[in-house]
């Protein structure tokens, strides 16, 4: 299955951790192959934003409300995410761009760790606030998921994956995918956004079954101007 998505989408993280639920609710021993797609919410952000406003400000200019409004809108998804198991602090939040971060992913799916590189860099964005678009950020965070920071080093010093990373984003458009996540099981069934377990239980389910129809049921999910 493929999944399009970005490291600096919240429903994102906890689109995948459902998924890791669903799958593992699986009646059938399954060995499901997850390829993670790129995606960039926001291609046009410098690599490391300074910290010059909170993330409850950056939201309100997004959807042009208040900052208490905001604010209510990072406590639901925080909320949200606490129920799955993951801890969410915007108050740490270092936007920067992802490209590279994609960059990095492909590598990792060519050295058989994409998944832990993917968790370790969700996890650094959304809990730690580490610099995602920094090049050391990145050699470091994806050392400790099982590449070589060096071989890191070395793709970042040059243009190595860009064109994987675009051909991804080409297939999104042609897709029709405008926000993440979005998951495509057995190339023809589509579920857009974090769903709840059971729903991606079940599109898993007509999935494995090879269900003729492409389906696209709607659950939470970011996009370029900002997270619904």
């Amino acid at each position: 299955m493929q999944v399009w998505s970005d490291i600096v989408c919240p429903w994102c993280y906890v689109g995948k951790r459902r998924l890791e639920a669903a799958i593992a609710r699986m009646s059938e021993p399954t060995d499901i192959e997850i390829i993670w797609r790129a995606f960039e919410l926001d291609p046009g952000a410098p690599r490391v934003q300074p910290r010059q406003t909170s993330y409850g400000e950056r939201l309100a200019r997004k959807y042009g409300t208040s900052i208490a409004q905001a604010d209510a809108m990072i406590e639901r998804m925080t909320s949200v995410a606490a129920a799955d198991g993951l801890t969410f602090r915007f108050d740490r939040i270092r936007p920067g761009n992802t490209f590279d971060a994609h960059r990095i992913l492909h590598l990792a799916g060519e050295r058989g760790v994409q998944d832990a590189v993917k968790e370790r860099l969700l996890r650094a964005y959304m809990t730690e606030g580490e610099p995602i678009g920094d090049s050391e950020a990145l050699a470091r965070l994806s050392g400790e998921a099982g590449l070589d920071p060096d071989e890191v080093r070395h793709v970042l010093a040059g243009d190595a994956h860009a064109k994987q990373v675009r051909a991804d984003e080409d297939e999104a458009h042609r897709l029709g995918i405008d926000a993440v996540p979005f998951f495509v099981l057995g190339g023809v069934y589509g579920v857009s956004g974090a769903q709840p377990v059971e729903a991606l239980h079940q599109a898993l389910t007509k999935a494995m079954a090879e269900a003729p129809q492409r389906a696209i049921p709607e659950g939470a999910v970011c996009g370029p101007e900002g997270c619904g």
